[in-house]
């Protein structure tokens, strides 16, 4: 996002902290109450076109808003939703990937509540690394001849009763209303979002065989050193790696692998 719509996401975010801090305030419903309003509005092209429109004045695109979720959805969406569209939008599909990354954050604001925010982040992670192995679930799950209630049941099979109820239900709005990404792309975006929780960074660590809780708690010391903030371990284990360790940290990598090692003598030698 860019400008306004930028401004408009800063301030939405600030008002969804400050209603989900209120321990009156449901975290978990207001997320899928954000969602249903997210599907609405990317169905809905004239209607996000009217309530993003820089010619109307902010009140009276409120009020529209307000006239159309009062009933539908309870008063702390029907504020926030009120509130982002007061702001101005640089485009109005902005408002929509606003309003969807508002309904995650609830989410998993939702599990952090609850304690089980780190098991979410790492379930996430899991999840990508199962579908990036396996081709036959990937095409299951991003087939457009079948059908979003086909894919959620699909989806509530693998991961109904063994992974967090809001992991399920980030991955199940994930793969039911894609809006135009790739699978990986939102499950990174996921990932990033549950990450931002606590401040952290995310780094996706792979080893030839698995790391010592020593090992994990100091690499964990030495990565947030080197980036200055806290950073949450995504672990992978790639025995094709030949020992060693590769560190991805956003669009960054620490490649210390023999493997790479060796890469880097062969091209040493050819040169």
């Amino acid at each position: 996002m860019n400008g306004a719509s930028r401004e408009a996401l800063s301030t939405a975010r600030e008002a969804l902290d400050a209603l989900t801090d209120n321990t009156s305030v449901d975290a978990g419903k207001l997320a899928g109450e954000l969602a249903a309003v997210t599907a609405l509005l990317d169905r809905e092209v004239s209607l996000r076109r009217v309530l993003t429109d820089p010619a109307q004045a902010g009140e009276a695109k409120a009020e529209l808003a307000q006239r159309l979720l009062s009933g539908q959805v309870d008063g702390p969406a029907v504020d926030l939703v009120s509130g982002m569209v007061r702001s101005r939008w640089s485009q109005s599909r902005d408002l929509v990937d606003g309003l969807e990354e508002l309904a995650n954050t609830a989410d998993l604001t939702a599990a952090q509540k609850a304690g089980g925010l780190d098991d979410v982040e790492d379930e996430l992670f899991r999840f990508g690394r199962i579908v990036s192995s396996s081709n036959e679930l990937r095409s299951a799950l991003t087939d457009k001849k079948a059908t979003a209630s086909a894919k959620g049941e699909l989806l509530r099979s693998l991961l109904g009763g063994k992974a967090d109820a809001v992991t399920e239900r980030l991955v199940v709005r994930l793969v039911t209303q894609p809006r135009g990404r790739s699978l990986e792309a939102g499950l990174e975006s996921l990932s990033k979002l549950a990450a931002a929780r606590r401040d952290r960074m995310v780094a996706v660590v792979t080893t030839a065989v698995p790391l010592t809780d020593q090992q994990k708690q100091r690499l964990g010391a030495v990565l947030a050193k080197l980036y200055g903030r806290p950073m949450h371990l995504n672990l992978d284990v790639d025995p094709t790696v030949l020992g060693g360790i590769s560190v991805r940290v956003g669009d960054e990598v620490i490649d210390g692998t023999i493997a790479e090692r060796l890469d880097e003598a062969t091209r040493r030698l050819a040169g």
